[in-house]
């Protein structure tokens, strides 16, 4: 039997076309934003919410809310990955700051633990809850969840079964991804991927399809090598690093000129690794995450690591623990919020970003 872990905390006082052609595959609305220095507004578009100011998603002000007297559970897949941990703590801040109490459950970065644990809260009786990215395994839960009367609100995790789902705006991620790494290698070349998780994550989906997408209408002079590569989840870097030293054996000098990570940035770590242990430095790499990590990579001098795109967690997670208690409170909840990313470039940029986010601090 899979061991579970519970913990408890008191009370503390784009492209018009590319978004049609992704709403009619996804039956997902969506609101591309711009770069991270926009002017801050909320704006509501059908059954969409997006956030670029402060953290709160649509509805009463953020100073008028109030979780006292609620009890809510909080399920994280995992906290070893800083997004996972940022957006983790950002929610359990928020309950408490708002006047909660807060029920926790950490899956350990196992999908059928974190799946398990939602059953904690249904025991407990909370009044809502928050559950953190996970896949298809935890849907039959939130099902009962969603049977039981307890509300669920998602931090990237799309589900028929939640109120609402706070996330990136992956598809501004996805397309802002491709045309950067087309740029960084003037527009022609072969590029490979890991995409692991697109079919099973629809955030990781978004991302994929939308920078498919804008190389395929843009950049004719790319070729996507097949077959795509595959991380493995647990041990991202490492399996990573092993699956490019072996794609470098397979396409030498001339014949690869970038390696994208589709879904997320941990396996970047590995793929720069394994191309300073070949001298393959002239190849590029791109993901999305960016994380104080692998920024910290990308300012390296002469690091291949060119391309990312900033994600903003702790915000997600809060405005998803503001849904919730404006829901709590009566109010109508749009069923989708989208957060900002910031698109990274290069050293320089990376740099900047860094500071932005407050990972400087």
């Amino acid at each position: 039997m899979r061991s579970r872990r519970l913990r408890r905390h008191r009370t503390i006082p784009l492209l018009l076309g590319l978004v049609l052609v992704l709403a009619a595959c996804t039956n997902s609305g969506t609101t591309t934003t711009t770069a991270a220095d926009t002017e801050a507004a909320t704006v509501t578009t059908g059954d969409v919410s997006t956030d670029t100011s402060a953290p709160e998603g649509s509805g009463s002000d953020v100073a008028d809310l109030s979780l006292a007297g609620y009890t809510i559970g909080v399920a994280v897949v995992g906290t070893q990955h800083f997004w996972d941990r940022e957006a983790f703590e950002g929610a359990v801040a928020e309950v408490e700051r708002l006047g909660g109490e807060v029920v926790t459950t950490d899956g350990g970065r196992d999908n059928a633990v974190h799946a398990e644990n939602h059953d904690i809260f249904l025991t407990q009786k909370v009044d809502a809850v928050i559950t953190i990215l996970g896949d298809s395994a935890v849907e039959p839960k939130l099902e009962a969840l969603q049977a039981a009367g307890i509300p669920v609100f998602g931090v990237d995790h799309a589900s028929p079964f939640v109120v609402n789902n706070t996330g990136s705006d992956n598809f501004y991620a996805g397309e802002s991804a491709g045309r950067l790494m087309a740029d960084a290698i003037g527009g022609e070349g072969k590029v490979a991927v890991f995409n692991a998780f697109s079919e099973a994550l629809k955030f990781c989906g978004d991302r994929y399809n939308t920078w498919k997408y804008v190389l395929d209408s843009a950049y004719p002079g790319i070729e996507v090598i097949q077959p795509e590569l595959a991380e493995e989840f647990a041990n991202a870097p490492e399996n990573a690093r092993q699956q490019t030293l072996d794609l470098l054996e397979q396409y030498p000098v001339g014949e690869l000129d970038a390696i994208h990570v589709a879904c997320w940035d941990q396996p970047a770590i590995g793929v720069v690794e394994a191309l300073k242990e070949a001298g393959r430095t002239e190849i590029v790499v791109s993901a999305i995450d960016a994380g104080p990590d692998t920024l910290e990579i990308m300012m390296e001098d002469g690091s291949p690591w060119v391309v990312n795109v900033a994600q903003q967690p702790r915000k997600i997670a809060t405005i998803a623990v503001d849904n919730a208690a404006r829901y709590l409170a009566g109010e109508t909840v749009l069923p989708q919020s989208y957060v900002d990313v910031v698109p990274v470039s290069g050293p320089a940029q990376a740099a900047a970003v860094y500071e932005q986010l407050g990972y400087g601090d």
